[in-house]
């Protein structure tokens, strides 16, 4: 049993050994083939790092093998693609963002290029990848990364925008699925009118619209003269329309109209400035089209292959919403004026024009390019100038004056200037303190005369003259028209007149004497006046100005020129309502009496500043004939002076000039530079009286008559007896007493008794007095006490009135100053007292009322309205009505 045992145990011990062994052989072989397994890995992975470096190799071995030639060029050809980008587009046009900022291109030259990217090319300069745009075609993005498209939309945007000037980009924006927002950094242009959002539903009436404005500008822009717009640039350094840019971002399957509204913009947009930038809405092909197709790692610029390049990064937010904010101010401000001499023909050429049949002239340039011209001959004959304070309307009337100063000579071309507003703008076409230069053509000019509406008047009646005398050589020689007087007079002198008047309607205000005879004046010469060559230019800033017109539609339809600045009302038919959206520096010229058929739209150039004027009236002034006189200037603001008054230089103190004597009191409100003059013959009631309250205005009366006669009579020969008896007239009546030296006498309150009784007792001698005797007497009527007193068997009173009754045909005249009417009337003798012996006198501050029928024709008094340094002279022996005159200022 043991044995068996034993037997058994060896048995089962053999088998396990034979197991184990087996096991260990087979774990074996897992493990050689493991380790094989391990090896052949390993070398997978050696193989597998080795293969870039015989690629590596391979490449250096091959560029190894190169000519260094080869690869200089290469570097050379990167370098030139570099800098011909930097051309096409330079500034704005490819500056990194960080020192970004608008430079606009010329007007003849072309914005190029913008830059969106940079092509990928190893080992060389980068180069910027451009996309032509303005002027050049249309851009359609595709792909599948939509933060490519967010970077390259604001970039072709802001890019073109600054490269044009302010203004001349407008985007319209279709963006359906996110309702403009993507394009909202651009928002503060819609306050300028630079970009407008279309809604959804909107894209068919866009792209009608965009059509609609091709046919427009090759129908009347391009015209047929230039194949696009860019060569109109080119060729007149013009651009007159602006860029429309389409910002199509998305939208509906289009139906066929649309397609086919899609497809001529695509054809024909270009020439004329219409463009199109799309994503998600498909685009024919067309050699206009480039196709960026937009992928994560890159774009291709030119549709497929394209060529490979880095997206640029969006600009910054706060660069696009602040450009965008300086462009709609700057455009809100107005675009800048075009320059003046846009208007002046070459110098060889200037006063070259002939203007027997008419005047014409440019007044700034049309959307075109082409020059609008302004004519005043038979027709159109007048024309009529509107505009708010501050839209051009005195800008617009120093361009067409220098427009036809620069073409007609003096000999074919007078003007007449007269500015109601307050202001001096036209006094530089006279000659001046400080600019000895005028305007050879300028005949008046007449400033600051807003409260003298008698100097209006007064043009009118020389206007009136001057056409009853071309009428009257007209008739004599047979003939009707100016160019035909012309034909038959060539010996003659006949200038064509064009007389301006701004503010008008100055002249026409009130229901008095003065603005009936100046509205029958007006429509006579507006009637009258185109057959003799003179031409009326009305202007006015307010519409109450061009109301006062429409009570006489024959007057208002002989103005068939109108010229409507911004906003200007009334001036264009009831209908026509064309320059409610005018810019600035712009005007409707219409010859058609307004008619919106007859619409003509001027960009004005800058005319009113003295830069832009000087150069022309000084090159004018030089070519002036050898006998030009300066214009006469009258500033209603200025007080003239009696040293300076062409009358007074004329008198003279001979013995052999017998004529009556003349007193100056004043410069009288004419076109010519006259005095108000009263004669002293020996004849009754050849005596003044100056009436109203104003010391230095009385004073000035008198010291002018006083010196006027001094300068006629030789030292000695005239006698001046000068009485004041105001403290404040004191200083005048002395400095005259000083002038006049020993011919002069001073009497005072306590005196001037003794000189009436004096003068009395030498009216009652026998025979003629030698001399002249000239009592000025200052405030008269304060003696009235000392003179009411018994003087002998005479009071003063009685005296001084003897003295005016009398003393007129023995030589002796009597020029006082009485303070008021009633004050002259108690001194005559009461109230019901004649007035006779008072010949002439001078009203200042009284009211035209209080001078009745004893001193005035009529039974109301004049039609008159006191105002500083302002007298109205009427002389019994000479006037009808009375004459507004200046007193001349206090001698220096």
């Amino acid at each position: 049993m043991a044995d068996r045992r034993a037997q058994l145990v060896t048995r089962v011990r053999g088998m396990l050994s034979d197991a184990l062994g087996a096991t260990r052989a087979r774990l074996a072989a897992a493990d050689a083939e493991l380790t094989a397994g391990q090896q052949r890995l390993t070398k997978v992975r050696r193989a597998a790092d080795a293969v870039p470096e015989r690629v590596g190799a391979e490449r250096d071995r091959r560029l190894a093998q190169l000519d260094t030639g080869q690869q200089a060029r290469i570097a050379d050809l990167a370098e030139r693609a570099a800098e011909a980008a930097r051309r096409e587009a330079p500034g704005a046009a490819s500056a990194d963002w960080s020192g970004w900022q608008p430079t606009p291109s010329g007007p003849a030259e072309p914005p190029g290029a913008v830059r969106v990217g940079t092509l990928r090319i190893p080992g060389t300069v980068p180069v910027p990848a451009l996309v032509p745009l303005l002027d050049a075609g249309h851009v359609h993005l595709s792909g599948a990364d939509l933060a490519g498209d967010e970077a390259v939309v604001p970039a072709l945007l802001l890019r073109s925008l600054g490269r044009t000037d302010p203004g001349a980009v407008r985007l319209i924006g279709y963006d359906p699925e996110h309702l403009g927002g993507g394009l909202a950094g651009f928002a503060p242009l819609t306050a300028a009118g630079l970009l407008t959002f279309v809604g959804p539903g909107g894209l068919g009436r866009l792209l009608d619209d965009l059509v609609e404005q091709i046919r427009r500008i090759n129908e009347t822009v391009l015209a047929g003269e230039y194949g696009s717009l860019r060569e109109l640039a080119a060729a007149t350094g013009r651009r007159p329309e602006p860029w429309r840019v389409a910002v199509l971002l998305g939208g509906d399957e289009l139906n066929r109209h649309e397609r086919g509204q899609l497809d001529r913009v695509v054809r024909t947009g270009t020439a004329c400035g219409v463009h199109l930038v799309v994503r998600g809405v498909p685009l024919p092909e067309h050699p206009t089209v480039t196709r960026i197709v937009i992928g994560r790692d890159g774009a291709r610029i030119g549709g497929p292959p394209g060529l490979a390049a880095r997206l640029d990064p969006p600009p910054p937010a706060p660069l696009v919403t602040e450009t965008c904010r300086t462009l709609a101010a700057t455009v809100n401000a107005g675009p800048a004026p075009a320059p003046f001499a846009e208007l002046l023909p070459p110098v060889e050429q200037m006063w070259q024009d002939d203007s027997a049949t008419g005047l014409t002239a440019p007044i700034g340039s049309a959307a075109n390019g082409r020059q609008v011209q302004l004519t005043l001959g038979d027709y159109p004959p007048h024309a009529l100038i509107g505009g708010p304070s501050g839209t051009g309307k005195t800008n617009l009337i120093f361009a067409w004056i220098g427009a036809l100063a620069a073409r007609y000579s003096p000999d074919q071309l007078e003007f007449y200037l007269l500015d109601f507003k307050e202001g001096v703008s036209f006094a530089r076409f006279a000659q001046g303190r400080r600019d000895p230069s005028w305007l050879p053509h300028m005949r008046l000019v007449g400033i600051n005369v807003n409260t003298d509406r008698e100097f209006g008047l007064a043009l009118l009646r020389f206007l009136a003259e001057e056409l009853r005398r071309r009428a009257d050589a007209a008739k004599k020689h047979e003939v009707t028209k100016l160019a035909e007087l012309r034909a038959v007079d060539p010996g003659g002198r006949w200038p064509r007149i064009v007389a301006v008047v701004d503010e008008f309607q100055m002249l026409l205000a009130g229901r008095d004497v003065v603005a009936r005879e100046a509205a029958d004046l007006l429509e006579d010469l507006a009637r009258r006046g185109r057959s003799q060559g003179i031409h009326l230019v009305l202007a006015s800033q307010d519409v109450r100005g061009i109301e006062a017109l429409w009570g006489r539609p024959a007057l208002v339809a002989q103005f068939t020129l109108r010229i409507a600045l911004p906003k200007a009302l009334r001036i264009l038919a009831e209908r026509n309502d064309a320059a409610q959206s005018l810019p600035r520096h712009h005007a409707v010229v219409n010859a058609e009496s307004g008619m919106a058929e007859g619409n003509q739209v001027a960009r004005i150039p800058s005319a009113s500043d003295w830069e832009s004027w000087s150069e022309l009236q000084h090159r004018l002034w030089r070519m002036r004939p050898p006998d030009a006189a300066p214009a006469r200037l009258f500033d209603g603001d200025a007080i003239p002076r009696l040293a300076e008054a062409p009358d007074f230089r004329a008198l003279r103190a001979d013995g052999t000039d017998r004529r009556a004597p003349v007193a100056l009191l004043g410069e009288i409100i004419d076109v010519q530079a006259r005095s108000a003059v009263l004669r002293l013959p020996r004849a009754p009631g050849r005596n003044l009286a100056v009436l109203g309250t104003r010391v230095d205005e009385a004073c000035a009366v008198l010291d002018a008559a006083a010196r006027s006669l001094a300068r006629q009579h030789a030292p000695g020969t005239a006698r001046f007896s000068i009485a004041c008896l105001d403290p404040d007239a004191d200083p005048a009546a002395r400095a005259l007493y000083e002038e006049l030296a020993d011919d002069a006498a001073w009497y005072d309150e306590e005196t001037v008794p003794e000189l009436m009784a004096e003068t009395a007792e030498g009216l009652g001698r026998a025979g003629t007095p030698s001399v002249p005797h000239y009592l000025l007497l200052f405030a008269v009527d304060a003696a009235a006490g000392q003179l009411a007193g018994p003087a002998g068997r005479r009071s003063g009173l009685e005296q001084l009135r003897r003295i005016l009754h009398d003393g007129p045909e023995r030589r002796t005249h009597v020029l006082a100053w009485w303070r008021g009417v009633a004050r002259m009337r108690v001194d005559l003798g009461g109230p019901a007292a004649r007035t006779d012996q008072i010949g002439a006198w001078v009203a200042l501050d009284v009211q035209g009322g209080e001078l009745s029928s004893s001193l005035y024709p009529g039974t109301g008094g004049p039609d008159w309205y006191p105002r500083p340094w302002r007298g109205l002279f009427f002389d019994r022996s000479v006037h009808r009505t009375g004459q507004v005159v200046i007193p001349y200022g206090p001698a220096r």
